[in-house]
């Protein structure tokens, strides 16, 4: 038997780390587990997106006051109670007001973040998957669960997670059966259904 060679077939040797360390910051090229920590740190470094800026931390800062500030009067106009008598919009009032609470503390403090990253074209994701869910929600009334959930994993699986189309209609197809298992045949609740 031959022993491997440390570098495949065909690599270019120049891409690999030196046991004996040169002291230059040359990023390998292999898997994420061949790394060091600080290789690792370096490479996360150079791939994330540019810092947003603070413009963007005071728009972001507002739209999450604007959208406590909203949850607070509608709270309030479902009707608050008391902590012994509750009534339905006891519990987002409070989460509306923690809300308002973190906007705030990121309006002031947010200028000097650096974390915040750049809008990109994956920050469209997460709004995908909001209107994707909300749509869900909207048609459960008219079609009953199945279709909109196998269409919404479908969705999520292969647009937002890219995973291939094989394990995305598996996966999706089992996780609409288990569903329709667990809330239809098993606790017999009223969800819309076809079958």
């Amino acid at each position: 038997m031959q022993a491997a060679s440390p570098v495949s077939g065909g690599g270019n040797s120049s891409n690999a780390v030196s046991s004996a360390g040169d002291g230059t910051n040359d990023l390998p090229v292999g898997e994420p587990d061949d790394l060091t920590p600080e290789q690792l740190a370096a490479q996360w470094e150079e791939e994330k997106p540019p810092a947003a800026g603070a413009l963007a931390n005071v728009g972001s800062s507002l739209v999450v006051i604007g959208v406590g500030v909203g949850a607070v009067v509608l709270s309030v106009a479902m009707g608050l109670g008391t902590p012994s008598a509750p009534q339905p919009g006891l519990w987002p009032f409070m989460i509306s007001c923690v809300m308002v609470v973190l906007g705030l503390f990121q309006l002031i403090m947010g200028r000097h973040n650096r974390d915040a990253e750049k809008f990109t074209r994956m920050s469209v994701a997460p709004l995908t998957g909001l209107v994707t869910l909300a749509a869900m929600v909207a048609l459960m009334p008219v079609a009953g669960f199945e279709l909109p959930a196998l269409v919404l994993c479908i969705i999520w699986m292969r647009f937002l997670g890219g995973e291939t189309w094989r394990s995305t209609l598996l996966v999706s197809a089992v996780v609409v059966a288990a569903f329709y298992g667990i809330f239809v045949t098993a606790l017999n609740t009223s969800i819309p259904h076809l079958f």
